[in-house]
């Protein structure tokens, strides 16, 4: 009686295993500090539970990281406040809400590039981008082309950022500088490199990501005068 009640009370310890708590189990474990990659090992150890087991739900780990990115989409989604007509803004709230979870969860982040999810949220993003650049006066092949330079710019931008994110950690203290160290040139041989060293290094990863932003924003306005 008392070895049932003991593999009763293991059994109720045990969480009930679904996608959705999978799902909320890998984006603790990427909010730790120092974690680089979610593995089903460490996601099977994380949650209390045998590796495994999570194959009944995802079938791979491309799978569970599309289910992953779908969430983060969906939380940068939940960002965007403005109204359709103030497509600007818009724009800006996306990209920098996909950087903001991209940084958040870092070992997420990093997939982004090399993962399409074709889920619901990817869709509402892709929409909500089509839709802006409509708005903004293109159509067609303009507006594709902004589309894509926009979705490019923040998916690779933010990607980069929580790499570098997961390789500085998440020291206020340490900068978040575009070249890990300064550019050594001879001057004779490199002179614009040389002369412009200084201004390299001062380069921001942040600052960076929001002047490409902006650039789309402002390709497109100009792209719908001359139309």
């Amino acid at each position: 009686m008392a070895n049932d009640g003991a593999r009763g009370a293991t059994a109720a310890r045990k969480p009930r295993l679904d996608r959705q708590t999978i799902v909320a189990g890998a984006l603790e474990l990427a909010e730790t500090p120092g974690v680089a990659v979610i593995s089903f090992r460490e996601l099977g150890a994380h949650l209390g539970v045998d590796p495994t087991a999570m194959y009944r739900h995802f079938r791979s780990k491309d799978e569970l990281n599309a289910a992953l990115l779908e969430q983060l989409t969906e939380q940068a989604l939940a960002r965007v406040t403005a109204p359709p007509e103030d497509w600007r803004d818009r724009l800006r709230q996306l990209a920098h809400a996909t950087l903001t979870e991209f940084e958040r969860y870092p070992a997420i982040g990093v997939e982004a590039m090399s993962i399409t999810t074709h889920g619901a949220a990817e869709r509402r993003a892709i929409e909500l981008m089509l839709d802006a650049f409509s708005r903004a006066g293109l159509d067609g092949e303009d507006l594709v082309r902004h589309y894509a330079l926009l979705a490019l710019h923040s998916l690779a931008g933010a990607a980069n950022m929580a790499r570098a994110r997961i390789e500085r950690g998440s020291d206020p203290e340490v900068a978040e500088t575009w070249l890990d160290r300064p550019i050594l040139a001879d001057p004779r041989e490199f002179p614009l490199l040389a002369a412009h060293a200084g201004e390299l290094a001062a380069l921001q990863d942040r600052e960076l990501f929001a002047a490409g932003v902006e650039l789309v924003i402002e390709s497109a306005e100009r792209a719908a005068l001359a139309r």
